[in-house]
């Protein structure tokens, strides 16, 4: 692609307050470049802000009434710091525009009265400059994106290895632990020196189920990061489900033990949402999870609401409580499966690590929020027709691109 070809990709916003120079800047160049104009400095922000995507060149006039250029372009700077800036300027503002240029605020000034084949030239340069810009930006937010999704699956398949291997020689120590636990009363009945209490066989039944609960809850957690990061060969994301039905049916599943801690339950999800594509057992199991959390950490008498709404090609189930928030320190890293915190429940972030890994699995994201007014946010994003990644741009390509990038930066560099 020449050059050239980048004239019309992105527009010039012109601002003067000279109603002739507007329009013999459209008429000069209307035909070799996309061109908005403006007559005061409030009219230029108000048309950058409209139209922000589109316009790569603001080239705005000094002297004006009311607000200055510089303030134009300072505002421009703030609202889209990629955007090239251009001021032009009478040789009795030359001040104005070399404490602009000192400031950073312009990327080159232009005098009054123009040469038109100059401004020409600067015009087309500035705007190749910004294209290129752009698609380095937009290159460079494609590679780490990508780098980012193998980092996390390269994890994730790793915290699997962990998950299972954990499982395998706990299960293995904590049998001689119960057989221990189990032996343990006989042994110490006959030792006539052992204390009364330790004869008793309520404390050790007491004892007992309390150590096997405990090793219950590591079995379990163990379990469900496990189950989180298996893949199934078969085919996956095969049911398609109601989203209401679904959460009403793991609501039913735990409505014993919210009813227990005087939780109350209110699912305001929409009938008439698209269905969505699942993998149905991890879907299921990452509902139980939300919900387990919630019971964790939400003290007698709060109340949850489920919501939910279609976004584009998106389905996003939202879960408030109205509980004590969780602490702001951990909110950044509360999903991510390679950071550990010690606030709240003590198992909630193998319950979340879980959760991450599933939403992962289904292309989808969640995250959760502290609320203005107390309480938290989760948010699960998952597309409705989940599917595999898509393929990274070949190698060679993505280089070929990134060096005619590099070849055009440096004619631009160099005709400077």
């Amino acid at each position: 692609m020449e050059p050239a070809d980048n004239n019309k990709k992105f527009a010039i916003l012109y601002v003067d307050d000279e109603e002739k120079s507007l329009k013999y800047f459209v008429r000069a160049f209307g035909d070799d470049f996309h061109i908005f104009t403006a007559g005061n400095a409030q009219d230029g922000f108000k048309l950058l802000e409209a139209h922000a995507d589109e316009i790569g060149l603001l080239l705005t006039d000094q002297q004006m009434p009311g607000e200055k250029g510089v303030w134009l372009l300072e505002r421009a700077r703030q609202l889209r710091p990629q955007i090239l800036r251009m001021l032009v300027t009478a040789y009795a503002d030359m001040d104005a525009a070399i404490a602009a240029v000192n400031a950073g605020a312009i990327h080159r000034y232009v005098t009054k009265p123009w040469d038109p084949p100059q401004l020409q030239l600067d015009l087309q340069q500035a705007l190749e400059f910004f294209t290129v810009q752009t698609e380095r930006d937009q290159l460079l937010a494609e590679k780490m994106s990508v780098l980012r999704n193998m980092m996390v699956a390269d994890r994730i398949v790793s915290l699997g290895l962990l998950a299972a291997g954990l499982s395998h020689h706990i299960k293995n120590s904590l049998v001689a632990v119960k057989t221990f636990l189990e032996l343990a009363p006989i042994k110490l009945a006959e030792e006539k020196t052992c204390p009364d209490s330790l004869r008793d066989p309520d404390f050790w039944l007491d004892y007992h189920q309390n150590v096997q609960g405990q090793i219950e809850k590591i079995n379990s957690l163990l379990t469900d990061l496990r189950t989180a990061l298996e893949t199934d060969p078969g085919e996956l994301f095969a049911d398609e489900i109601h989203l209401k039905a679904v959460v009403a049916e793991r609501l039913a599943a735990v409505q014993e033990s919210f009813t227990a801690r005087r939780l109350t339950v209110e699912n305001q999800i929409p009938d008439t949402l698209p269905t969505l594509h699942v993998d149905r057992p991890k879907f299921d199991r990452l509902l139980d999870l939300l919900f387990r959390h919630e019971l964790a950490l939400l003290p007698a008498g709060s109340c949850l609401t489920l919501t939910a709404a279609a976004e584009g090609a998106d389905l996003v189930l939202q879960l408030t409580d109205n509980g004590p928030a969780l602490p702001p320190g951990t909110m950044s890293g509360i999903f991510d499966p390679f950071s550990t915190t010690n606030a709240g429940p003590s198992e909630y972030g193998i319950n979340l690590m879980a959760c991450f890994v599933i939403a992962h699995h289904h292309g989808g994201k969640i995250a959760a929020e502290n609320r203005p007014g107390g309480g938290n946010l989760f948010t699960l994003r998952l597309p409705r027709q989940p599917g595999p990644a898509p393929a990274a741009p070949e190698e060679t390509e993505r280089l070929k691109k990134t060096l005619r990038n590099e070849n055009l930066w440096g004619k631009i560099l160099a005709s400077r």
